[in-house]
């Protein structure tokens, strides 16, 4: 059982990192567009506002990146900072604990965006599809001998 979870394992992180990302980048659309109810009920935050305007730029292309796949590792460092930022400044001087400071998705954003740093894309992301074309171009670069063994 353990060893066909671990073979799933690329898979599941890739609709985690999916799941996400989208989810993140919606936020980011209704603070801008005002699409899906909007910010915070209705309406947008008012371009080049700080922070909102800035958290919701990020939200909406760190999560697209995330959700796709591409500069996953990058994408969820700058959001994972954009959450730890806006838990510390809006929501921790409120009350210390996220569920009285109404900062639980901060918080979960925040540390779900840093376990993707470290965790990457997982199985089809666009990450892998460049990485793998670039060890490709790598090791044709190398002389014969030093290439990697074909195997049928």
């Amino acid at each position: 059982m353990t060893g066909r979870l671990n073979s799933a394992q690329p898979y599941a992180l890739g609709l985690f990192r999916f799941v996400v990302g989208l989810l993140f980048a919606c936020h980011g659309a209704a603070s801008l567009f005002g699409v899906l109810g909007g910010a915070m009920g209705g309406g947008t935050v008012p371009t080049g506002t700080w922070p909102g305007w800035y958290a919701a730029v990020i939200e909406l292309v760190g999560g697209a990146l995330v959700a796709i796949g591409l500069g996953t590792r990058a994408a969820a460092f700058a959001s994972s900072g954009a959450m730890a930022y806006a838990y510390f400044k809006v929501h921790q001087p409120e009350a210390l604990w996220p569920l009285q400071n109404s900062g639980e998705l901060a918080a979960l954003y925040c540390w779900t965006m840093f376990l993707l740093v470290f965790t990457g894309s997982g199985a089809l992301g666009l990450d892998r599809l460049f990485s793998s074309r670039d060890a490709g171009t790598r090791d044709t670069a190398k002389a014969p001998e030093e290439r990697a063994p074909v195997t049928a």
